[in-house]
């Protein structure tokens, strides 16, 4: 036994990866053929929307005329902006004249940090709260728990920031109250604040799935038939309840990390961190193009990454589970 999976198991996993970055190209270009018909679908013509309240001369309609290939075919436009967007080139943002991927590269890093700060704390705390809900059922801290997961599904995640950063910022004074901080553990420790106050709904909504999927599975039969065997009850939570009690977690989490990396508009503002939510609220109500092409572009890329390691951890939890048809 060497312990490596079986060849057809590989074979269908890897035909399962390819599959699914085939399909994450054509959701791309479709989202990108979207995206670049901003400039078409918003109402009035496309120079006065790029122009905005910005004074307007022959030369200046001229000049933007060429820049954006506006005296091409639509599809030869969309076709040269597809090419550089490729290379992360979306022009220059019309608010500030910086190019938007210099944009994009300096907020980005603050988004991802704090909702992957956000993420493993959901996922900590749920699995763990909803792994004690369920073995403690119908229990005092069973209620308490559901009670509690019902308080925080109910507090919009800027609330909870204001009631944080003045308990644990102003009164206690244990983390600062604004900035993103210089270096990894610095960082980490002024993003605790936002990265909890995000976390607080999406760990109830956790908590919930968790304990629903434990409960149910604590009462099958196989998790009966290995205590009757007298494995220790540690060997029974850990190998036969808490890895199948994951697999229904593990397919929400996609979408939980999706919205805590690009769902964060209001903490961002509450704890004045320049993130990516912030920039797409901007560049929506200046109606800055080009910023608001890149930035849908990128956090659309961003979701489907994260969606398909989800899908692959799901794949690697449960092997059983058919990948493109294929018995795994």
């Amino acid at each position: 036994m060497t312990g490596r999976p079986p060849a057809r198991f590989r074979q269908s996993f890897a035909f399962y990866v390819l599959r699914r970055l085939v399909m994450l190209v054509i959701l791309l270009v479709a989202i990108s053929f979207v995206v670049f018909s901003f400039e078409y679908i918003t109402p009035g013509n496309v120079v006065d929307t790029l122009l905005g309240l910005s004074p307007r001369t022959p030369e200046t309609v001229a000049a933007l005329k060429h820049e954006y290939h506006l005296d091409e075919p639509f599809f030869t436009q969309y076709w040269i902006w597809a090419r550089d967007a490729a290379q992360l080139d979306f022009g220059n943002s019309l608010r500030t004249t910086i190019p938007v991927s210099d944009t994009l590269r300096s907020r980005l890093p603050t988004s991802l940090f704090l909702g992957g700060y956000a993420f493993v704390m959901t996922m900590i705390f749920g699995v763990l709260l909803g792994a004690v809900a369920a073995l403690k059922r119908r229990r005092l801290a069973d209620r308490g728990i559901v009670a509690g997961a019902i308080v925080g599904l109910s507090t919009p995640a800027f609330v909870s920031g204001i009631l944080l950063l003045w308990l644990l910022a102003i009164e206690v004074k244990a983390f600062p109250s604004f900035g993103l901080g210089s270096g990894f553990f610095d960082e980490l420790w002024h993003l605790t604040l936002p990265a909890l106050s995000l976390a607080l709904i999406s760990t109830a909504f956790v908590l919930k799935h968790a304990r629903a999927a434990m409960v149910s599975v604590l009462d099958q039969d196989y998790v009966t038939f290995a205590r009757a065997r007298g494995l220790s009850p540690r060997r029974v939570f850990f190998l036969y309840a808490v890895r199948n009690a994951l697999i229904p977690v593990v397919t929400i989490s996609g979408i939980i990390l999706a919205f805590l990396i690009t769902g964060a508009v209001l903490v961002e503002v509450t704890f004045s961190l320049s993130g990516i939510g912030s920039l797409l609220v901007q560049a929506a109500t200046t109606k800055d193009l080009p910023m608001l092409q890149g930035v849908v572009l990128v956090v659309a890329a961003t979701i489907m990454v994260a969606n398909l390691l989800v899908d692959l951890v799901y794949a690697a939890i449960d092997p059983r589970i058919r990948l493109g048809g294929r018995t795994a």
